[in-house]
């Protein structure tokens, strides 16, 4: 005997609910903690400024580790090229960091190009340790530093 097209979707429907209920009934296990943003200058034209924003990925998955972002916001400034209002501009952003619980210390240091449009998005795996990690965030040019913390599980 054939089952019906309607039962066996609906079947097919109440499994895949279900499965997708329990899949998102999973506690969250990953954290980001977006730093405070960095208003910054930047070389490669007459004038040129923006803002960086930075943050930090943690997950139980990445025992003691942490990944580290950096992204440039779009740049506002001027270049007398032959698109003078529509600059590339470079800078070096630094993700300093500091382990409260171990004393351990890095940074993060990558040039950062933006343009019109802002920057790609640069990340990298850091070796914090477990703990509480305290941050600086600050630029190779005349910038307003930013201090935030994030903690690292173990």
């Amino acid at each position: 005997m054939r089952m019906p097209t309607s039962v066996a979707a609906a079947s097919l429907l109440t499994v895949l609910g279900s499965t997708t209920m329990i899949i998102s009934a999973a506690p969250a296990t990953a954290g980001t903690i977006e730093f405070p943003q960095v208003p910054s200058m930047y070389h490669d034209a007459m004038l040129c400024g923006g803002t960086i924003r930075s943050w930090a990925e943690t997950s139980p998955q990445w025992p003691g580790r942490a990944i580290l972002n950096v992204q440039a916001l779009p740049v506002a400034g001027f270049d007398p090229g032959e698109f003078s209002f529509a600059p590339m501009c470079e800078t070096t952003a630094t993700v300093a960091w500091r382990n409260m619980n171990t004393g351990a210390a890095g940074e993060y240091r990558v040039p950062v190009l933006a343009g019109f449009y802002g920057s790609e998005h640069y990340a990298l795996f850091q070796d914090t340790g477990p703990g509480h990690i305290v941050v600086t965030v600050y630029t190779d040019m005349a910038n307003i530093p930013s201090h935030s913390t994030f903690d690292v599980p173990s």
